[in-house]
């Protein structure tokens, strides 16, 4: 990795995401096409049907093009061992963005069935047109709309087939804002089971301090917490943080 590669304050395309966090706030995107970008990279330079060769490709575009804010591989490698280790059947990712996490969950799960939610419209066209390449649109589902619609997409969700204690895993990587609320309304509607997972992501940088403090809270009680310290997306400058929340039950 290079110099330019560690140091994200030396990249332009990090420094853009300062200007466009205004058109990232309202629309999912940074502003200058740069998910759209990514889709043909793809396209272009990865294998069609490969998926790891679609997962080192976004990573290769990230470092080298355009930086993003998915997972990334340094953080990718612990949401894999999470997926394995609830052992996941159905999982639910919250930010899709340009469906790189979604990817990560479905090498790790082959036989899981994978839904995201992302708010943004043209984020899940980006996502949906690179899963067909990676060949996994028949086990990965997009579903546009927000947990915290007034019902709305928890329906849909439960329309899909969500059920009662038959959600394994769940990851966190959207509205940092949004990550406990959220979880509480998926406690509520019932879909965890002792020992299903909740990764968080960002939980550092930029940071969910809310969510944080409830999980140092009911460490041992609900939750039995793994914090893994780590750096945020494709840098190794700024240091995350990583939430591996086993359920307990209650």
């Amino acid at each position: 990795m290079s110099l330019k590669q560690r140091l994200p304050l030396l990249r332009w395309s990090f420094i853009r995401m300062g200007i466009g966090a205004w058109h990232f706030a309202k629309t999912g995107q940074w502003g200058d096409g740069r998910e759209a970008a990514a889709a043909d990279y793809v396209v272009a330079n990865a294998r069609q049907g490969d998926l790891d060769d679609v997962l080192a490709t976004i990573d290769k575009f990230a470092y080298e093009k355009s930086f993003l804010i998915n997972v990334g591989d340094e953080k990718g490698a612990l949401l894999d061992a999470a997926v394995r280790r609830a052992e996941t059947q159905l999982a639910l990712e919250l930010g899709t963005y340009c469906g790189y996490g979604a990817m990560r969950i479905a090498r790790a799960a082959p036989a899981a069935r994978v839904f995201s939610v992302e708010f943004s419209r043209a984020n899940a066209e980006i996502a949906r047109r690179i899963w067909a390449h990676a060949g996994v649109a028949d086990r990965v589902t997009c579903v546009v709309g927000t947990i915290g619609d007034g019902g709305k997409t928890l329906d849909a969700l439960t329309q899909s087939g969500f059920a009662p204690a038959g959600l394994d895993l769940v990851f966190l990587d959207h509205d940092k804002n949004a990550y406990l609320p959220d979880l509480h309304s998926i406690l509520d509607r019932g879909w965890l089971h002792a020992g299903s997972i909740v990764v968080a992501d960002n939980v550092k940088l930029p940071g969910a301090p809310k969510y944080l403090a409830y999980m140092r809270e009911h460490q041992g009680t609900v939750w039995n917490t793994t914090e893994h310290k780590t750096h945020a997306e494709y840098q190794t400058l700024l240091p995350d943080l990583v939430l591996e929340s086993e359920y307990l039950g209650g």
